[in-house]
């Protein structure tokens, strides 16, 4: 391997901070991002689009960065608002919410592959279960609801049980790899071998965008990425063992998974899904992937096209702490770009780099290289603050841009790659969810121990239901959330008949149109056109049109027919809308 040249590709290479280039229409950047984008347009004869209205504006911010609708007062309040600085002043208040962490643990807690049981079980056989896995995912929420630092988010997910330092309150980061798959006959070296190729795949895909698990078989065939890298990986996941064990300073409880040995006890809640130290050890590399057939031994090290040419094995323990270390490191080409590339699809509904899961020569190329390195140069200047990195982002003219189609500036570039206007996106199913119970008043503001998402009374946010690596959630599958079993760089976007038979006969739908109709219909003495109008404030962040007072005031006028009053059945109407699952 000619690793000198390895590490000319794009990727290899530290992102610079970038001068801003020169453009024409000065006056249209609002943040430093702006003047990347506008160069960009400016060289394929593009302008920007015109800005979103206010109404429009404070809508797709409030969902961006809570999953939740504006309220009708607060939008109101946003509405009459002349301070100059409104705007900032909005974004500074949705960051600060409690809402924000829930909203970006759904961004995560894909990539961490994040479940609560096995693909397989037999019989009544849950001991490879997490009934307490969702301390992960609140950990996840309060690590972005306090702005933890990026690297340190990396650095407790692989180590928080070998940081200096640091406490037990951490350990439930540990999650990130102690919820993984577990498959049965765990004593057996080619079970296991599965098990670290989970580990390798998923750290290296979630923090540096390279499929490393693609060299446990062979040298990668694409990217500089050869077998005793791959092993030299696995041997830090070799030498932990993932572990049920207490929280608590003076433990209660630990169950132990050695050679495939287990204690079945019943876990209460202060035990956490973890891992932690076992037998230090290097691997053989497996030749073509068969356990059977050992080639030379490898190593723990990390990556040798992210290292220097006197790369040290890794000493301390596994060496997760140096894995951890090496990944977070801000001379590390990929973490930054990587975290950046994935908050900016988050935001915009596009990603700079297409394929954020892939950064190797078999992924796409950054539509806007120079926007990419300034942005990751600066998050890491920041502090690795995610909020410092949302709040620049949205702050932009780019962000606030309307998503209105022109059909001559789509000729040019129908994918929007060069964000010539904002994308229209539909709502993820946490978004979509949460939105229908809270627009019906029926949403509850609590987290905790999962609830099935199929249990009449769960009203609480989406992100609090189970999630089955054995068997997705209907609801989940149905629009669109990704198998567990791995991990997801990003969801697809399908339309099915079986979501519109969903909006139009299955319970939950039923329940929120009978919440929301009692809702609108609360207040005596309101007329029918305010209690219309109050309906399209309420779902849609905006004014009924005249028409569409007329339109509902003649539906709600015909005599009741079947089950649902009138009101019950405009009301689902309203929500089946597809204004209801879009934001502009």
């Amino acid at each position: 391997m000619d690793w000198e040249k390895a590490r000319q590709f794009w990727a290899f290479q530290s992102p610079q901070k970038q001068p801003p280039p020169q453009v024409r229409n000065g006056d249209w950047p609002l943040r430093r991002i702006d003047a990347f984008v506008l160069a960009g347009l400016e060289a394929r004869g593009l302008t920007p689009s015109a800005p979103a209205d206010r109404s429009t504006l404070i809508r797709r911010l409030t969902f961006d960065l809570t999953g939740l609708p504006p309220t009708p007062p607060e939008v109101e309040q946003f509405l009459a608002d002349e301070r100059p600085d409104a705007y900032e002043w909005l974004v500074n208040r949705l960051l600060g919410s409690a809402r924000y962490g829930e909203r970006m643990a759904s961004l995560w807690l894909n990539v961490a592959r994040y479940a609560e049981d096995q693909a397989h079980q037999v019989g009544d056989d849950t001991k490879h279960f997490y009934p307490n896995a969702y301390r992960y995912r609140q950990w996840v929420i309060d690590a972005f609801n306090q702005d933890l630092p990026y690297d340190r988010f990396i650095r407790l997910q692989l180590a928080a049980d070998m940081m200096d330092g640091e406490d037990r309150s951490q350990w439930p980061a540990l999650g990130f790899i102690g919820i993984g798959p577990k498959y049965y006959n765990r004593g057996r070296l080619d079970v296991m071998a599965d098990e670290w190729e989970d580990r390798v795949d998923t750290v290296t895909r979630s923090f540096l965008g390279l499929t490393v698990a693609c060299a446990r078989c062979h040298d990668h065939k694409f990217d500089p990425i050869t077998m005793q890298d791959y092993y030299a990986l696995a041997g830090v996941f070799a030498s932990t063992r993932m572990v049920n064990k207490s929280s608590l300073e003076v433990p209660k409880q630990e169950v132990h998974e050695e050679s495939g040995k287990e204690k079945s006890k019943e876990i209460g809640p202060d035990v956490l899904h973890i891992v932690e130290e076992a037998e230090v050890r290097d691997l053989h590399v497996f030749l073509r992937g068969n356990v059977s057939q050992e080639g030379p031994v490898v190593a723990r090290r990390f990556l040798q096209v992210l290292s220097t040419e006197d790369t040290q094995p890794f000493h301390r323990g596994s060496g997760r702490v140096e894995l951890a270390d090496a990944i977070a490191d801000p001379c590390n080409p990929l973490t930054s770009r990587v975290m950046v590339n994935r908050v900016w699809a988050l935001v915009f509904g596009g990603p700079l780099v297409g394929t954020p899961s892939n950064f190797g020569r078999m992924g796409d190329r950054p539509t806007h290289p120079q926007l990419l390195d300034d942005l990751a140069v600066r998050f890491v200047e920041s502090g690795w603050s995610v909020k410092w990195l949302v709040r620049e982002l949205v702050l932009s003219a780019t962000f606030r841009q309307s998503s209105r189609v022109e059909v001559a500036k789509a000729n040019l570039d129908q994918e929007n790659r060069l964000f010539w206007r904002m994308n229209r996106r539909r709502f993820d199913v946490e978004q979509w969810r949460d939105a229908l119970l809270h627009v019906s008043g029926d949403l509850e503001w609590k987290g905790g121990k999962s609830l099935e998402l199929d249990d009449v009374n769960n009203r609480r946010r989406t992100v609090f239901g189970r999630v089955s690596r054995l068997k997705l959630n209907d609801l989940l599958m149905q629009f669109d959330y990704p198998d567990a079993n791995v991990h997801s760089a990003k969801r697809p976007v399908t339309t099915t008949a079986t979501q519109k038979l969903f909006l139009l006969n299955s319970p939950f739908m039923l329940q929120r149109a009978k919440s929301l109709a009692a809702r609108l219909t609360s207040v005596p003495g309101e007329s029918v056109s305010e209690r219309i109008d109050k309906a399209y404030r309420l779902l849609y962040s905006r004014k009924a049109s005249e028409l569409e007072i007329r339109w509902a005031a003649d539906f709600l006028e015909k005599p009741e027919t079947g089950e649902l009053s009138r009101w019950e059945r405009y009301a689902q109407a309203l929500l089946a809308a597809n204004e209801m699952m879009y934001l502009d």
